[in-house]
């Protein structure tokens, strides 16, 4: 079924594309809804269904390439249930955002969003480093796509840097895995680019370093940290409103995804010895992020920094090595694709409208659009960490587990919510509150659609902060198999 659902929106895209013609530009957006829906539904089924006796809600195992131990192997586990599950609902929030947004080519527009959520869908669920690295390209191009195609005014430079650094890091990522592949078969004499064999893969020390790094150059840059984070700013700010949707709330995420299960499980000593350097870069990502978000007057480019903040905290919880930490880790993981998604949509949503991302032209919105203003205020205090909402739960866990493995690098992390507050209320500050600006005539507020999506992220985000126990039960049986 996994490989069912994969096909559904590869399939679904097509449909999209070739809708338009054929019936109108309405119709491909209705495409886009329904695949999505569907594999929303599918999910959540299985999770109702519960997990099998070895902890798999769905598996699915066909030979590909018998003689280099390639196949098709797909599993779902509680973590990549949890990732299925954000793809889904984010990828319906995408298709709503950008619903009045594009004026043309909707068809080909739904397409490349149906097949980057496609190769999403593909790389948290393969368990084959081939089949990973294939679904991971898949997302490329696509995405590549909606921001040279959709973008705004520097739309080239933004979508050719997003992709030079996307496929030059996964250059070193696919390096790696096949010296671990040569590795292994000098080890073993079996060629496979099965995960499950490579988990028990023999590997000198010195090697297994290099290695190691070469999948965390590439996660890295995609989470991303500091020092190689300088793609994202520009292809948040460029990209149309649904590209920053499935940006921040899907894409981050594998890089993180990555982390928690590749680098870490097929390299634990490696990743052990270089824990240290991987929290000081989650550090400096969280202060750096934080610090550029509140000198920014765009207001996309400071939700932008606020990502690279937030992705920061995950850094420091995956390698902080014990269960607390990496639970904070996944929890973030959701919650900042509600809370960052939402804020994109809402962007997106004021530059449509005033055809402006600049806040010091916005000033006292509130009373054009107090709906929005609501929502903004709710998203914005979710972000910068409030308690009994998801953001919260997610980035204390991963400092109490960073307090667990590094005392001053946790303190200075924890100084990262402190910024946060303040470069939230700056942007709330300039955008909805003041005297309102008389250059800004009267535009219209969110309608019931808008409304709707904008409910069911701030009823997520709730749900995780009072009641976050599901997402911990979800994450938790796949965490104890990951621990090293």
């Amino acid at each position: 079924m996994i490989l069912a659902v994969v096909l559904l929106l590869l399939v679904a895209g097509v449909l999209a594309w070739a809708s338009e013609r054929f019936v109108g530009a309405n119709a491909p957006r209705v495409v886009s809804l329904l695949a999505f829906a569907v594999g929303l539904a599918w999910t959540i089924s299985e999770w109702l269904g519960g997990p099998a006796a070895t902890g798999l809600y769905a598996a699915q195992h066909i030979e590909w390439i018998p003689r280099f131990g390639i196949s098709v192997a797909l599993s779902m586990d509680g973590l990549s249930l949890l990732m299925v599950a954000l793809t889904m609902f984010l990828g319906i929030i995408a298709v709503v955002s950008s619903w009045d947004e594009i004026e043309s080519g909707h068809g080909f527009f739904q397409f490349n969003i149906l097949w980057v959520m496609a190769g999403v869908v593909g790389v948290f669920t393969a368990m084959d480093l081939f089949l990973f690295f294939f679904f991971w390209e898949v997302m490329l191009i696509p995405m590549y796509f909606l921001i040279a195609i959709w973008g705004h005014e520097n739309k080239g430079y933004a979508s050719m840097k997003f992709f030079l650094f996307t496929q030059i890091s996964g250059l070193l990522m696919l390096l790696a895995i096949l010296a671990l592949v040569f590795v292994h078969f000098r080890a073993g004499g079996e060629i496979t680019f099965s995960y499950k064999d490579l988990l028990a893969a023999d590997i000198d020390p010195g090697i297994a370093m290099w290695l190691m790094l070469g999948f965390f150059a590439a996660f890295a840059t995609k989470l991303p940290s500091v020092p190689v984070h300088t793609w994202l700013p520009d292809a948040h700010t460029q990209a149309p409103t649904a590209g920053s949707v499935i940006l921040a709330g899907i894409l981050l995420k594998t890089g993180a995804y990555g982390l928690i299960r590749i680098a870490v499980p097929l390299f634990p000593e490696a990743s052990l010895d270089f824990s240290f350097w991987a929290m000081l870069l989650g550090v400096v990502s969280i202060l750096y992020g934080g610090f550029m978000a509140f000198s920014q007057s765009d207001f996309k480019r400071l939700v932008a920094y606020s990502s690279i903040a937030h992705m920061g905290f995950i850094l420091i919880g995956v390698y902080a090595f014990n269960e607390v930490g990496l639970q904070g880790a996944v929890v973030t993981m959701v919650a900042h694709g509600f809370s960052t998604a939402a804020l994109f949509m809402m962007a997106g949503a004021l530059q449509h409208r005033l055809h402006t991302r600049e806040m010091s032209r916005m000033g006292g919105l509130w009373v054009h659009a107090p709906r929005m203003g609501v929502m903004t205020l709710f998203f914005v205090v979710a972000s910068v960490g409030m308690p009994g909402l998801g953001n919260f739960v997610g980035e204390f866990l991963a400092l109490l587990g960073a307090f667990g493995k590094n005392v001053p690098l946790a303190v200075a992390a924890t100084v990262g919510i402190v910024v946060a507050a303040v470069y939230g209320l700056y942007l709330m500050q300039r955008s909805f509150q003041g005297t309102p600006n008389p250059d800004v005539a009267a535009m219209p507020d969110f309608g019931a659609r808008d409304m709707s999506v904008m409910i069911l992220m701030a009823g997520a985000l709730v749900w995780v902060g009072v009641y976050p126990q599901p997402v911990l039960d979800l994450a938790g049986a796949t965490i104890a198999t990951l621990m090293p």
